[in-house]
């Protein structure tokens, strides 16, 4: 085993060192530990979480935490998370597309989506369905390799349809009720970075993508 901690047997060697030994019992550790601290609900969402290929989101109250905050001049201005931005890049990095259909417009959320290079960016389309079956029609995609995050009561038409239906901790309650899964973040406070993780998890890619960044 070739790591930060330890030397690599020589090139004669058949069996590994002690040290690489040691090294392979404590990596066995921390991914049993990380599988024990999850959830039961993180768990049971796995399943649905394996097929997806394209993660598809709302933005007031799940890229951001709902506030609308306006200049003097009118401009309207929002915060979101960097910890979110990073986990959607993860994703793309791992081969799943990503998209956004919000009901609003903003000059911050174009900036925002051209810095993710989201692929499918929607914005103004209060009826959130039709840009949903564009994007089918686009992809190909089965709705069972589709996810949606939502908050509100906007979301239901996709959230019923997809095949992973998620909402953050500050949804309402209607949405909690009809969705797989509820994060314990909530929007523009990390939740979308953990359905990041729960997809790449499910599809055995998150271990891969934290060693390629502690072995950098």
């Amino acid at each position: 085993m070739d790591n930060d901690f330890c030397t690599p047997s020589g090139d004669g060697d058949t069996y590994p060192s002690d040290c690489e030994v040691r090294e392979g019992y404590r990596q066995i550790a921390r991914d049993k530990a990380a599988r024990e601290t999850r959830s039961n609900a993180w768990q049971l969402t796995l399943p649905k979480a394996k097929p997806i290929k394209l993660l598809l989101l709302d933005v007031d109250g799940v890229l951001t935490d709902g506030s609308l905050i306006y200049s003097h001049e009118g401009h309207e201005s929002k915060a979101f998370n960097t910890q979110d931005g990073f986990g959607l890049r993860m994703l793309q990095d791992a081969g799943i597309e990503v998209g956004i259909i919000t009901a609003r417009s903003s000059e911050a959320l174009t900036r925002r989506g051209q810095d993710l290079k989201i692929l499918h960016l929607y914005q103004g389309a209060p009826n959130k369905l039709d840009a949903y079956k564009e994007i089918i029609k686009k992809t190909g995609h089965k709705p069972i390799e589709i996810a949606y995050m939502g908050d509100d009561w906007l979301d239901l038409v996709l959230l019923k349809r997809v095949g992973l239906a998620v909402a953050p901790a500050n949804a309402v309650t209607e949405i909690k009720e009809l969705v797989h899964y509820t994060t314990e973040k909530s929007g523009g406070h990390g939740a979308v970075r953990e359905l990041c993780d729960l997809i790449l998890e499910a599809q055995n890619r998150h271990q891969e993508l934290l060693q390629h960044y502690m072995n950098r």
